[in-house]
């Protein structure tokens, strides 16, 4: 199974990278900065740096659904190195900023390893509960 998944990888940093572009769109669209491809990539690109950066780390790709060895690095690598990274461009850090942004992209970046470790642990209890009933029989109902 953990080999299946390192085939994903990709996939599943693809999903951190819609975090993250999910955030930067919906972002710019609140502050009426447009949608325009230029300021979406120089907004978007300190925090894929900090996301790569968490990857790369964490070396994520090993367990990528992983909530604690793969999604907490990735978040505080986009989030905080993200914001490391555009101080060092010359970009706006307000504080409300950086609890919107951490609190953003913990929702997304936490939220999607969360609900497919809960899928998971509902289909492996699932798969259990069908053994049983082929070797115990099936309960009259």
């Amino acid at each position: 199974m953990l080999g299946l998944l390192r085939r994903k990888s990709p996939l599943w940093l693809g999903l951190d990278v819609l975090s993250v572009l999910a955030f930067v769109v919906i972002g710019r669209a609140a502050h009426s900065k447009g949608e325009a491809l230029a300021g979406i990539a120089s907004t978007a690109w300190p925090f894929l740096a900090g996301l790569g950066g968490g990857w790369l780390a964490a070396r994520a790709w090993r367990r990528p659904t992983a909530l604690y060895r793969a999604g907490l690095p990735a978040l505080i690598g986009a989030a905080g190195l993200g914001m490391v990274l555009r101080v060092l461009a010359g970009q706006g850090t307000a504080l409300a900023f950086i609890f919107v942004t951490l609190g953003f992209l913990a929702l997304l970046m936490l939220g999607w390893r969360f609900c497919y470790g809960l899928f998971r642990a509902v289909r492996a209890v699932r798969t259990i509960t069908a053994i049983k009933d082929v070797l115990w029989g099936a309960r009259a109902g």
